[in-house]
């Protein structure tokens, strides 16, 4: 089918289980227990908030199965309220991207009716059952992020450049609050990692590299979200339960390799990573995650030493751990369904997103063979009911019946975004301001440019609506406002005019230029980068500050980003230079700060400082206050306030990326569609974006998989009957692939084939009004295992062959078939100098 049959469709769409355990790891670090601290537990040894009586009655007349099923956190889509019931099951998460009822955009009353027919099913007495109230578990990491309206705060990475302890409590409160009315009760937050190394993936989720800092945030953000113990407030109706994560280093891991290992010393361990979990305690913290991560090759979840022996014993953390997404199967010797050593090493609560009735089955089996002691079960189930207890959701009632359920006036609200504005100016960082160019008068004519600034998505960040972020439209924030609706209405207030172009074209010369750009939306391993060069190939944002320097416009660059990065040419291009971070929903509150009021005094004025230390080079990506060798290019702390008259001379240019650092390959899809391209499923009547999740059409459904990790592949069916076609394409660009053609590349992909093809499947690319020229390889893939993954390749030779213009490529991948097929797909990417290799090559 030619694409440009929904060439219209795309432009109205467009533009609005392995082990990775480390062979020959160190597993034998001498340990030495002394190092670590025992906290004050607020709740240790208070015999009211033990609640041991009603917990040894429950326990007694639990079955094992009963007891285990306490022991299983399955996510939403993969378990019934009737399942529930039926296998007493101890609680439910909406992670990854599932939503109420499957529904992106299902209302708030939505949600509170799906929790609320867990809840009710988990209360179910009959026949004899023992009722035992689940806790709802959603990753609430800066606001109820995976619920339209609510109010997202700025992420953790733009909240330790605020340093405001008072601040975080707030948030935490407020958070707390929107969650109840959608009857969520517990979320995965706060992050207390220390990032030690920026180009790890979910960098923005950590305050600080500073143990001090994460340490000074931790306890109020904590005592936001459950009440402060000992006190009346403690769990009360106004407070969730909060999640200290991930238990431990996860911000150290070698080369910031997310679900890596963490070469420390234990000392240093404590010192650097453990601050957080201290405060943790301290405050009183219900539950902790385990990492994904290993410390000297030894995954969190299976260290017992770490587990049992340091935070349960002697760090006195008598609350429940809880397993990060099917972390237990990297444990060497397990799988999602199975995983004794991982509850022997004093897992308590284990997220099994899927195998949950298999793993329960193995679980119970190996009580009874003895390979788990009863004693462990017993232990870990009272510590998930004492954890309940503390919450109160034995006396809460349902969640639909709490104080806030369903209580529009409290989500999103007026008041809760005036919180998260004041967050926003708290947070921002002013590192460049030549000639005191701010503050701005508000009766300028502003040009507004820079694809990030009226995309509320992107200036939000991962773990917004989606769990990546992908895709997300300013109306999927129906009370957010973006950088420059912010910018447009202090300006119309006062006088001022605003020109608004994305690539900053301009009829009349606008007095100035705020250019707003940086990185788009990703979570956890998607992020991981090798160096901290941004955009090192294309430039393109630092060109088009450079066009309009060129021009004679003052300009004022505005950075969205999750960590620092070296963009020492976008600097130079600019007057005035801000990390703006990841601000959340409140874009306006970037205009508070950037102009003056209408009489020309200062509205509000820079006091965000560095929590990270920035680069002054690409390979300083292991850059942190203290650190023996510390030269950056701006010190942790460093922030300029509009008294200061520093001017920034030009920096250095010079882009030291090892060699080793600079990938080769092209990536076009790992998990999602890498930008510039998006995802897509196409046949004869339109076309569906696919952002995760599940996407289907008349001919074709797409869902969203795992391979190694979390939603790194997809699952593709082909279900017959007419033309349905998978396929990468952004209809406003033309990328000049030539350079992959002369190094004799080959488009390469991992395939897992479930079905195999009973007609032609037809590999495309080339541009997107003339993608009729096409590779038939279904033989080779037909000639792949069947549910084994394997490697597949196609040399680019073979499609220039046929004629495809390298040098103008806006779709460089296409699947079409007509007939069945089912496979799946992961790591789409061009690799150079695989074309004579290739499974299907066309070099000689």
């Amino acid at each position: 089918m030619p694409i440009r049959s929904f060439l219209p469709l795309l432009l109205i769409l467009f533009l609005s289980g392995c082990h990775s355990d480390q062979p020959g790891a160190n597993t034998t670090v001498p340990h030495d227990i002394g190092i670590w601290p025992t906290p004050q537990n607020p709740l240790a040894g208070n015999k009211d908030l033990a609640f041991t009586d009603q917990i040894n009655a429950i326990l007694s007349r639990l079955t094992l199965e009963q007891k285990v099923g306490q022991m299983v956190q399955p996510q939403l889509d993969a378990i019934t309220p009737d399942e529930v019931r039926d296998y007493s099951i101890g609680s439910v998460l909406n992670g990854g991207n599932a939503y109420a009822n499957n529904d992106k955009y299902a209302s708030v009353s939505d949600w509170v009716n799906v929790v609320d027919a867990y809840y009710r099913a988990s209360m179910d007495d009959s026949n004899g059952r023992t009722p035992i109230p689940i806790t709802w578990g959603t990753d609430a990491v800066h606001g109820q992020n995976k619920v339209i309206g609510a109010t997202i705060f700025p992420h953790n990475v733009g909240l330790g450049a605020a340093h405001d302890p008072e601040l975080m409590r707030k948030i935490g409160k407020i958070t707390a609050v929107e969650m109840l009315v959608t009857g969520v009760d517990w979320t995965f937050a706060p992050s207390v990692a220390v990032v030690r190394d920026d180009r790890w993936g979910r960098t923005y989720e950590s305050f600080s590299e500073d143990p001090e800092m994460v340490e000074l945030l931790t306890r109020p953000y904590i005592e936001g979200l459950q009440g402060v113990a000992g006190t009346s407030s403690f769990m009360n109706d106004d407070h969730v339960m909060a999640t200290a994560k991930h238990f431990i280093g996860d911000g150290g891991t070698a080369d910031g390799v997310d679900r890596g290992d963490n070469l420390a010393s234990e000392e240093e361990l404590y010192r650097i990573h453990g601050m957080g979990y201290v405060a943790a305690i301290e405050a009183g913290v219900l539950t902790i995650m385990v990492s994904h991560s290993m410390w000297h090759g030894v995954r969190m979840h299976g260290s017992k030493y770490l587990l049992t022996d340091v935070l349960k014993q002697k760090m006195g953390f008598d609350g429940f751990l809880v397993g990060d997404w099917n972390s237990h199967a990297l444990v060497k010797g397990c799988s999602e369904d199975s995983c004794p050593q991982a509850i022997n090493a004093g897992l308590d609560m284990v997220m099994v997103t899927r195998d949950w009735k298999d793993f329960i089955k193995n679980t119970v089996q190996q009580v009874r063979d003895g390979v788990i002691p009863e004693s462990r079960i017993d232990d870990a189930v009272t510590r998930i009911l004492r954890a309940k207890f503390r919450a109160g959701l034995f006396a809460k009632g349902p969640p639909s019946k709490r104080k806030y359920a369903d209580k529009l006036q409290y989500f999103g609200s007026p008041e809760h975004r005036k919180v998260a504005r004041q967050a926003v100016r708290e947070s921002l960082v002013l590192l460049k301001n030549n000639n005191s160019l701010l503050p701005l008068s508000p009766r300028l004519n502003v040009l507004v440019a820079g694809d990030g600034a009226d995309n509320i998505g992107k200036q939000a960040g991962g773990w917004t609506i989606s769990w990546r972020g992908a895709g997300a439209k300013n109306t999927d924030f129906p009370n957010g406002e973006s950088i420059l609706s912010g910018i447009k209405n202090t300006l119309e207030k006062a006088g001022g005019t605003v020109i608004y172009n994305e690539r900053g074209k301009y009829t009349k010369k606008p007095d100035v230029a705020i250019v707003t750009f940086g990185e788009d939306p990703y979570a956890e391993w998607f992020g991981d980068i090798k160096h901290l060069s941004y955009q090192n190939f294309t430039n393109r944002d630092a060109r088009l500050l450079e066009k309009l320097k060129g021009d004679g416009i003052p300009v004022i660059a505005l950075f969205i980003s999750g960590r620092p990065l070296w963009v020492n040419r976008a600097i130079n291009a600019s007057d005035a230079f801000v990390a703006v971070w990841l601000p959340g929903t409140e874009g306006g509150g970037i205009a508070d700060v950037l102009f003056r009021k209408p009489d020309g005094s200062i509205n509000y004025d820079f006091t965000g400082k560095l929590a990270f230390s920035w680069p002054m080079y690409p390979s300083q990506t292991s850059l942190n206050r203290g650190d023996g060798n510390y030269h950056p290019l701006f010190p942790y702390g460093y922030g300029l306030t509009y008294q200061d008259k520093k001017q920034l001379a030009t920096l250095e240019l010079r882009e030291d990326i090892p060699k080793s650092a600079k990938d080769p390959t092209l990536k076009l899809f790992e998990g999602r569609a890498i930008v510039p391209w998006f995802a897509g499923l196409a046949d004869q009547d339109g076309f569906s974006v696919y952002l995760g999740g599940e996407v289907a059409r008349q001919y074709l459904k797409v869902r969203e998989t795992d391979r190694s990790t979390q939603g790194d592949a997809m699952e593709l069916e082909w279900l017959g009957g007419g033309d349905g076609t998978f396929i990468l394409v952004n209809i406003d660009e033309n990328q000049d692939y030539s350079y992959y053609l002369d190094e004799k590349s080959a488009i390469t992909m991992a395939v897992k084939l479930e079905q195999k093809a009973t007609g032609p499947l037809l590999m495309r690319m080339g541009r997107y009004d003339d993608l009729d020229k096409s590779i038939d390889i279904s033989a080779g893939i037909n000639t792949l295992p069947v549910d084994q993954w394997q490697a597949f390749s196609v040399d680019l030779a073979c499609f220039a062959g046929k004629g495809v213009d390298f040098r103008h490529i806006s779709s460089p991948f296409a699947l079409l078939s007509r007939d069945a097929l089912k496979l799946q797909l992961a790591d789409i990417r061009i690799l150079p100098g695989l074309g004579g290799k290739a499974t299907l090559s066309c070099t000689p």
